[in-house]
């Protein structure tokens, strides 16, 4: 027998571990068992429904609850794809109009307050913008120069007081009843994303989770689709 670190020979028993003998090196005291059980991971099938569930209003352990694996296998798995996700997805055609929006949340506990500001094209389906931060000037910019670049005719918006610093005199229109197609986009994340419901117990712990989740979700509500991580870690 020889030590899996060090290749020594000189060994000795060392109790049992989960029933099974334990040795260890004298040369470098590693301890190792005869011989492991392979991995068993879940199946494709069982990871798949676990992330539908997660896109569809359950939280982790509300997933780990109905389908006995753990939270944190589902939280792999979503991380894991968001990383490998874009942000948002190109428009088939350039917006005229945008609708700008944003829906407030929070991370870590509920004094700590995040805004996801969203833009849409108020004529099309689906989320083309979106930056996560606080209620500033600071984290608007890099959404507005995202939406700058359609050279749209004019901006909806509700008047929250940094849009006039961005969007030029004239081109901003000012109505809560013209923000449908936002509104409803921003009403859908809180639907199908646990963490994001007004009243509830799950929140996100970190803002990168929260990111990984929106870019998870607004993949699934374009394309229909649960892309599986190639790894799935138990």
């Amino acid at each position: 027998m020889q030590c899996p670190e060090c290749g020594a020979t000189h060994i000795r028993k060392n109790g049992k571990r989960k029933g099974k003998q334990n040795h260890i090196c004298v040369a470098c005291g590693r301890q190792f068992i005869d011989a492991y059980e392979p991995y068993r991971g879940y199946s494709d099938e069982v990871r798949r429904e676990c992330l539908k569930m997660y896109t569809n209003g359950l939280g982790f352990r509300g997933v780990e609850r109905v389908k006995g694996g753990h939270h944190t296998t589902v939280i792999a798995g979503v991380k894991q794809v968001g990383e490998r996700l874009p942000d948002a997805y190109d428009p088939e055609t350039t917006p005229e109009v945008g609708e700008l929006d944003e829906l407030e949340t929070f991370v870590g506990f509920k004094k700590n307050k995040i805004w996801l500001w969203t833009a849409v094209d108020p004529f099309k389906q689906g989320i083309l913008g979106w930056v996560l931060g606080d209620h500033s000037a600071k984290t608007f910019a890099p959404l507005w120069s995202i939406v700058a670049a359609w050279h749209g005719y004019f901006y909806v918006t509700d008047g929250w007081w940094v849009s006039p610093g961005f969007i030029p005199e004239g081109d901003q229109m000012v109505c809560k009843t013209d923000m449908t197609r936002v509104e409803g986009e921003n009403t859908r994340l809180r639907h199908y994303l646990a963490r994001l419901h007004r009243k509830t117990l799950c929140y996100a712990k970190s803002l990168d989770m929260l990111a990984h989740s929106v870019r998870w979700l607004l993949h699934h509500l374009k394309f229909e689709d649960v892309p599986v991580p190639p790894r799935f870690i138990s």
